[in-house]
């Protein structure tokens, strides 16, 4: 619907915590108390007077002539407190300016705000000065501020309900606010609907009269079917995150406006098919699995992001097939893991688990007998990825030589050396580390014959993926002493939750550390994860753009300008380009730009066309042959 055919919709929008993140007179207190010695005090008084009257507990007036008395505020504070305003207006509020802008003449600013403060804000938004309506503050000579102006309609209790009748505005009214007396003009009948706007803050003893629930400007337009910003609510894109993910993330994927829900532990199978359903974007770590089941409940997922490097927990063939984007963390973790194995090759070196577990048990054990330096010695890396080279650089610098073996071919590091086969690696390396993918054929790549093949007293590492070792086959060889220690951080099983319990076969061996999954897993690292990889799945989300994905094609686009971004993603077949381009001029659209990639098992279509074009195109489309997944950005 475009503003010439919403001349019938009006819209009666709230200042405080509403058109704003904040409460005005609460930032004015911060303003006019920065050097009074009550400032802690007050501030904290202000805020509990403007909760009780939001809520409905403290009459308008009272709560007006609380804070006027509480303040101490002078008209000299009022510049300072429009710029700070200015730039803390609701985020979608802001990003529908254009909105505000075309329907300047059915937008209404009614609040028991101040006029001084609420005029210079609202109508750098396109909101006309002669419809803002609000209080007035009483100067003294010195001008500072000592009353309101009682006269005013808006100072009285049900005020809203009388300026707004006084209005007498033609055709459909919605009251836009996050407090009770916002929801009072619905109940007197001087709005036709009641929005309880809840971006900034949700006041349960409002939302529950509300006719709708608006977690953003964008939630009310969609539904009055009215353009916006968006194309479609972020509220209403549902994202769910597992395992604990860090809070950085919960608060980023928030703050953007989506729906998050954060579940602290792993979800089964059975139990993920069932959660799934509804669910636009899903965050995990390593434990949960997204099998080809688990996707085919998935009804509106979108993307997944995985908060760790290895995405082998991910069924990425089927993903791919349901047009499912999926993104990970390739570096952020990298430096906690190298920390971790470095330590543990010292500590195994050293012999210090053992040493460790006699002191605990009040024994003694000075010796240095199998106690040895790194120094000189040989480190066989296997798998010279991101995590591998950065441990080659690492442990180069603590003075040990460095041997790797990757199957594909990796440029050296420093003096680090290729070995052309892993029997090169084995048979040279004093102590070797794992660092391979998770990817099915890696399973138990690391048997019985590759620990035969290592030099009598390695030591052992794996911090990679769980399935590549066969853990009989590492317990044997450290009980026959050919593998003189060994750090191990995954398992092929591992416990959904610390509430259950790990078994190994490799507890209570010597000489031996068994961490629980936690070489990625510090403080600076998760916060890497929770800030990289929300970023990608929002970029997808709000852009299209997959860069950095790990099984779509990867597209990194320029900003959308002035247009609509229809994204098409489909089978890799061949002709299906030239059927949506003939859709494309069969509807007259005019393309502003076409960008193109596949990969074998999709091809991912973004065309940006002008905003005029047939509503149609899309449902046409949805139709042609092997589409996979059809949708529309501006």
């Amino acid at each position: 619907m475009t503003s010439t055919e919403s001349t019938n919709q009006h819209f009666v929008i709230d200042f405080d915590s509403t058109f704003t993140k904040v409460e005005a007179l609460d930032i004015l207190g911060e303003i006019s108390l920065a050097n009074h010695p009550e400032k802690e005090e007050r501030l904290k008084l202000i805020q509990e007077v403007t909760d009780k009257g939001m809520a409905g507990e403290m009459s308008l007036r009272e709560s007006l002539e609380a804070r006027i008395n509480i303040l101490d505020a002078h008209q000299k504070h009022l510049n300072e407190l429009v710029n700070r305003l200015s730039l803390l207006v609701s985020k979608s509020i802001s990003r529908n300016i254009n909105f505000l802008k075309e329907n300047a003449a059915n937008t209404y600013i009614v609040s028991n705000g101040f006029k001084e403060f609420i005029t210079p804000v609202v109508t750098q938004f396109g909101i006309k000065p002669e419809h803002v309506f609000a209080n007035d503050f009483v100067l003294d000579k010195d001008g500072k501020i000592v009353d309101f102006n009682r006269n005013n309609i808006l100072s009285a209790n049900g005020g809203k309900v009388k300026q707004i009748k006084e209005l007498a505005l033609k055709g459909n009214v919605n009251m836009i606010g996050d407090g009770y007396t916002d929801y009072e003009v619905r109940k007197e009948g001087a709005a036709d609907n009641f929005y309880a706007y809840t971006e900034n803050i949700e006041r349960g003893s409002v939302s529950m009269h509300a006719d709708h629930i608006a977690p953003s400007f964008d939630e009310i337009l969609f539904h009055k079917k009215m353009s916006g910003a968006l194309s479609y609510p972020k509220n209403r894109i549902k994202m769910l995150l597992l395992e604990n993910v860090h809070p950085k993330a919960f608060e980023k994927l928030k703050e953007d406006g989506f729906d998050v829900e954060n579940y602290p532990a792993g979800l089964d199978e059975d139990e993920l098919c069932e959660k799934i359903k509804g669910i636009h974007v899903l965050g995990i770590r390593s434990k949960t699995q997204v099998t080809a089941k688990v996707l085919e409940h998935a009804d509106k997922l979108m993307a997944i992001g995985a908060f760790c490097i290895g995405t082998n927990q991910i069924d990425l063939e089927a993903s791919v097939k349901k047009g499912v984007a999926v993104f990970n963390a390739p570096y952020s973790n990298t430096r906690s893991v190298v920390e971790l194995a470095i330590a543990e090759i010292i500590m195994l070196m050293r012999g210090i688990p053992d040493k460790n577990a006699d002191m605990h048990r009040g024994k003694w054990s000075k010796t240095a007998t199998n106690s040895f330096e790194i120094r000189g010695k040989k480190l066989g890396i296997v798998g010279y990825g991101n995590i591998g080279a950065q441990l080659s650089v690492l442990a180069e610098n603590l003075g040990m030589q460095v041997l790797y073996y990757d199957m594909e071919e990796r440029l050296a590091l420093g003096n680090a050396v290729k070995c052309h086969t892993l029997n090169d690696l084995l048979a040279s390396s004093d102590v070797v580390s794992l660092h391979v993918d998770g990817r099915p054929e890696n399973k138990n790549i690391f048997r019985a014959e590759h620990f035969d093949k290592m030099k009598d007293g390695a030591i052992f590492l794996n911090l990679a993926r769980g399935p590549v070792v066969d853990i009989k086959a590492l317990k044997a060889a450290i009980e026959s002493g050919k593998v003189r220690g060994t750090g191990v951080d995954v398992f092929p099983e591992e416990p959904k939750s610390n509430n259950d319990p790990f078994e190994s076969e490799l507890k209570g061996l010597p000489n031996t550390i068994l961490t629980p999954h936690v070489g990625g897993s510090t403080q600076e690292a998760q916060e890497n994860i929770g800030d990289f990889v929300p970023s990608k799945m929002m970029d997808y989300i709000n852009t299209g753009n997959t860069t950095l994905s790990v099984n779509f094609p990867n597209l990194t686009l320029p900003p959308l300008e002035n247009a609509h971004r229809l994204i098409h993603i489909h089978a890799n077949k061949p002709g299906v380009l030239a059927k949506i381009n003939n859709v494309l001029a069969d509807h007259e659209a005019n393309i502003v730009g076409q960008y193109l990639k596949t990969n074998e098992s999709i091809g991912y279509v973004i065309t940006d066309i002008n905003k005029q074009y047939d509503k149609d195109l899309a449902k046409a489309l949805k139709k042609v042959e092997h589409t996979i997944k059809f949708r529309v950005l501006y």
